[in-house]
């Protein structure tokens, strides 16, 4: 096996941290007054020690997502008819309506492939399908066989883990490359047209070479129903800026960015491949923000210091959480670790629960505060990771899947 060079990390190294009693950066915020504690704590993904839950529901979830996307969309028809300077509204608009997208797809979606969005299987199963439909996703049954299967198994981070597959085929990243190499490799890909292009293709087929003869039916009528209303209320415009815009080039760049922080790669050598300490290390939680100036500082100083952190919450760990690790993606080890929970629209307060309890037989929780460095966390453990495990040859063995169809989220 060569050797992997990974490049100096300046400041946005990232490592796992395990979790302790107190984390020094969320308490850090409680400095602020009381009403900010709990968007904080949805901002960043953690409570702070002692923090009393907030209890949601997972139809509150699936409404919350719908209302955004629907938001989203009249933002959006509101600037396009009024024109002139409210055009500078539109990129509200995407960010809200991409928002609703996001979490239809990463956690209503997902959570119905686990049959455990409300735990009832029918109902589970033809809202996902559904979803599916509508964003043009992988269909469904595929998805749902695909990621209990492969992802959630023995085979997790292997070669027949769709996640890895994605990393390797779609974003076409390897062992051995250098963490400068693999962000300009996927930098790159954020805005090729061409790379866009295929990745929708991708996905119509995705959709539709799967899909049942019922569902290609309805799916088509649906599509041309709303050609015909667009064509009558001559609404292209809209529906071209609004909707098909943030599905397709908004909503896969959100969807590249998050393949990038799901899973570390297992470190080259380890022949234990089994039990809750080699799985519970292959996936972290991602908390967003950092830590609150100190107090006591002279006002000048003070006043450059909240100013600062106030603009990073609001501009750097905002979009992150808000267009790329949305809904319950922050704490996704904790689905990993608890696949089935009935607590899981609960997630920020369910891990904290579960940490404090010990996390039953489990190891530690680990963690990392920032988006940054989450992915060069990611991308270092590719970087080491064994060439020879990761040879996209040994894919053709294991798959069907063919370039910009494994693509995953």
């Amino acid at each position: 096996m060569r050797n992997a060079k990974v490049d100096p990390a300046d400041d946005l190294t990232g490592s796992k941290q395990v979790d302790d009693v107190a984390d020094p950066v969320r308490e850090s915020m409680r400095i602020l007054p009381d009403v900010f504690a709990l968007p904080l704590t949805f901002l960043t993904g953690r409570p702070h020690l002692g923090q009393r839950p907030a209890r949601i529901t997972a139809t509150r979830h699936l409404v919350n997502a719908f209302v955004s996307l629907l938001t989203g969309l009249a933002v959006t028809a509101a600037t396009l008819h009024v024109g002139g300077w409210c055009l500078l509204l539109l990129p509200l608009g995407w960010a809200v309506t991409l928002h609703g997208m996001r979490n239809l797809r990463m956690m209503i979606f997902h959570q119905c492939a686990h049959s455990n969005m409300w735990g009832r299987k029918r109902l589970d199963a033809a809202v996902g399908r559904l979803v599916a439909a509508l964003l043009m996703v992988q269909q469904f049954d595929r998805y749902q066989l695909e990621h209990v299967s492969e992802h959630h198994a023995l085979h997790h981070m292997t070669v027949r883990d769709p996640t890895v597959q994605a990393i390797l085929l779609t974003l076409e990243l390897r062992p051995g490359m250098t963490r400068r190499q693999m962000w300009r490799k996927v930098l790159y890909k954020l805005v090729s047209p061409s790379f866009h292009l295929r990745f929708s293709l991708a996905r119509i087929r995705s959709y539709f070479d799967l899909a049942s003869a019922s569902e290609r039916v309805m799916a088509t009528v649906g599509l041309v129903v709303v050609a015909a209303l667009t064509t009558q209320w001559q609404a292209w415009t809209f529906v071209l800026i609004g909707w098909v815009l943030p599905l397709t080039v908004f909503f896969q760049m959100s969807n590249t960015l998050r393949l990038c922080v799901k899973h570390v790669f297992p470190a080259p050598g380890h022949t234990d491949r089994r039990g809750p300490e080699y799985f519970g290390g292959l996936t972290n939680a991602i908390f967003l923000g950092e830590a609150a100036p100190r107090p006591g500082q002279p006002w000048p100083a003070a006043f450059y210091a909240w100013t600062r952190w106030s603009c990073r919450m609001a501009f750097v760990h905002f979009p992150a959480r808000y267009l790329v690790l949305t809904g319950d993606t922050v704490c996704h080890d904790y689905h990993h670790r608890h696949p089935k929970s009935p607590d899981w629209p609960n997630y920020i307060f369910a891990r904290e629960q579960d940490r404090l309890a010990g996390h039953r037989a489990w190891p530690n929780y680990q963690h990392v505060w920032g988006m940054l460095p989450a992915v060069n966390l990611v991308f270092d453990s590719l970087c080491r990771a064994d060439p020879d495990e990761y040879n996209v040859a040994r894919l053709r063995e294991v798959s069907r899947r063919e370039l910009f169809t494994a693509f995953e989220d």
